[in-house]
């Protein structure tokens, strides 16, 4: 009977030990905190989607840290960063500012990181008292009330909340974030944003003195002439978006299976409650009547917005946005553009148009379904996330 039990033991031990291998999907964090990484590329709708996560009351959120680590060794190219940027996000998923010390200058606060005005929990309690936890916050008031926060109370008020979240555009490939995957401290959930290119080269169009540096570092520093610039950036973004979803979806190693959500920006544009509480329920936040009413008034807007606002999140209609490129873009850029993203747009189901009067016409879809997700009010707080 002793050696039968010894037996059984010995069994589930070694049970146990082969069924955390295949799910690795919840490990318990040491804070319990969960961390997630919001990846996507510049003018792909992250901003907007930064802030479906920043305005909600249980999570502290923190827009492209790895702007300053680009913005300081912006004489290289991208490869050259990844550990510097890896490390960094690290640091500040477990809420330990300190490493940020190296890219600020010496009398440094709250201030000095990049769009700090943007998260809400920098202008709540206990980093600042201006706006109530359970109260949308405005930037504008924040960048005048709240600038003199130290990073001791960034790290203070970033202790305080369930979940900590980072957007970031500068990540163009999986691999070097296997580290974060496998420490013990984070919980780590990535969800990849994807938008079509050519609305990505609309809205980037718009705005393109603001990616000049960007795009530098994004070549690699390689002499490109003025006109292929373009071309050949978002020839690497829609490459590294292939890389990202192909290693995550076709044979991800086994820490990172369950960790992983690609979310389209069409998608989220025509659904946006339903897109929005999946991905809640992906990283185990409540969808709050108060949250539901704001995603849908901002996406449920007049017009498409003007080209000043292109860094701001104000209330337009989703849809025309996220179809704005059919009617602005000339179909000889268009065509350029399916050119050097035809494997992206592939894979991630974007559909080509083949003239200029099939790229016109509003009542042809060119995006490819995918499986639907029905939201409705129910209690939304899960301990499982869904896994995609």
């Amino acid at each position: 009977m002793f050696f039968l039990v010894i037996l059984q033991g010995a069994a589930v031990v070694l049970f146990c030990g082969w069924y955390a291998q295949l799910s690795p999907c919840s490990p318990a964090s040491s804070n319990n905190k969960v961390h997630v990484l919001l990846l996507s590329s510049w003018r792909s709708g992250s901003s907007f989607l930064g802030q479906v996560f920043s305005q909600h009351p249980s999570v502290f959120y923190l827009m492209e840290p790895a702007w300053h680590v680009w913005s300081k060794l912006k004489k290289t190219g991208a490869p050259a960063h990844r550990m510097a940027v890896r490390d960094l996000i690290r640091s500040v998923f477990q809420c330990d500012f300190s490493v940020m010390e190296a890219y600020l200058p010496e009398k440094h606060s709250v201030s000095s990181l990049f769009m700090w005005s943007h998260s809400r929990a920098l202008c709540s309690p206990p980093a600042c008292p201006l706006t109530p936890r359970t109260q949308f916050s405005n930037n504008i008031q924040c960048l005048k009330a709240c600038k003199g926060t130290s990073l001791q109370g960034v790290e203070e008020a970033c202790g305080t909340y369930s979940h900590v979240v980072l957007k970031e555009v500068r990540f163009f490939e999986l691999e070097s974030l296997y580290p974060l995957l496998q420490d013990p401290n984070l919980d780590l959930r990535i969800i990849h944003l994807v938008r079509d290119p050519r609305a990505v080269m609309r809205s980037r169009e718009e705005s393109a003195s603001s990616f000049e540096s960007d795009n530098a570092v994004v070549l690699d520093q390689r002499n490109v002439p003025a006109g292929e610039v373009q071309y050949q950036v978002l020839q690497e973004i829609c490459r590294s978006h292939m890389r990202i979803n192909e290693r995550a979806i076709l044979k991800p190693p086994p820490f990172l299976k369950g960790r992983y959500k690609m979310v389209r920006y069409e998608d989220m544009a025509r659904d946006p409650l339903g897109e929005i509480f999946s991905m809640y329920e992906f990283v185990g936040l409540e969808m709050t009547r108060q949250m539901g009413d704001w995603i849908y008034n901002v996406t449920h807007g007049k017009g498409k917005g003007f080209p000043e606002d292109a860094f701001k999140i104000i209330s337009r209609n989703a849809v025309e946005v996220s179809q704005a490129w059919r009617t602005m873009l000339p179909y000889s850029k268009v065509k350029r553009i399916q050119e050097v993203c035809k494997e992206a747009m592939s894979l991630l189901g974007y559909k080509m148009v083949n003239s200029e009067k099939e790229q016109k016409r509003l009542d042809i879809d060119l995006l490819v379904p995918q499986e639907p997700y029905q939201f409705s009010w129910l209690p939304t707080k899960t301990e499982n996330p869904r896994k995609s």
